[in-house]
């Protein structure tokens, strides 16, 4: 009987399943879900699970707004990002905001059984050659540590925000009130401490991007 259950978030099927047919044992029960709403439904409908393996990037998702928003929302399930993307910076990046493990979508079979089993025991699994330790910018490390402060609604907000949306559409997407938008926005604000909401989003791409430079922009939110 299975002992572990794990969720895997990609939104290519054939990843999904080639992932699913390596994990395949005893102990583990593994589901797959093709974006964040599966996931958030899923999850809704069964809260108990021990790994979601997350994939950086998909339809809706921008940057790390993905992770931010599954530690924010579920923040007692460990997540593991399963992504092509190499870059150090962004490895760093994904432990800064809450994540587990980093895993290369080109590692072997067997490592990648070990690395979900290490974190499934506990552990933390990071790519050969990667160091938490490395240096950072102090800008970077406040700016990650300010979004990861953001509720789930807020990092949505967020998201909407950098698609360019307005208050009211985004009130639509999200069936709240134009009032709770601008409650939200200002909440963001505050916690991102920015002054205006192009400033909160210049500030949240640049995160992947890595660079901090001041912001000089005075746009009412």
């Amino acid at each position: 009987m299975a002992t572990h259950r794990i969720i895997i978030v990609d939104d290519h099927p054939l990843f999904r399943s080639a992932l699913s047919q390596t994990l395949a044992s005893e102990d583990v029960a593994v589901e797959e879900a093709g974006g964040l709403d599966a996931l958030t439904a899923a999850l809704e409908a069964n809260r108990d699970c021990d790994l979601v393996l997350l994939d950086l990037n998909m339809p809706g998702v921008r940057g790390f707004s993905g992770l931010l928003l599954v530690r924010a929302q579920y923040p007692e399930i460990p997540v593991m990002i399963v992504s092509a993307v190499e870059d150090p910076a962004i490895i760093r990046r994904c432990f800064d905001l809450g994540a587990s493990g980093y895993l290369s979508k080109s590692e072997s079979a067997a490592n990648i059984r070990t690395s979900i089993r290490t974190v499934l025991d506990g552990g933390l699994w990071l790519p050969e050659g990667i160091s938490l330790d490395a240096e950072e910018d102090d800008a970077q490390k406040d700016m990650l540590a300010r979004l990861a402060t953001l509720t789930p609604q807020q990092v949505r907000v967020l998201m909407m925000l950098s698609d360019g949306l307005m208050n009211k559409q985004v009130a639509y997407e999200l069936s709240i009130s134009e009032a709770t938008v601008k409650a939200h926005v200002s909440a963001i604000l505050q916690k991102l401490n920015v002054d205006s909401r192009t400033q909160a989003v210049i500030a949240a791409a640049r995160i992947e991007q890595g660079q901090f430079a001041p912001l000089v922009e005075d746009e009412s939110a």
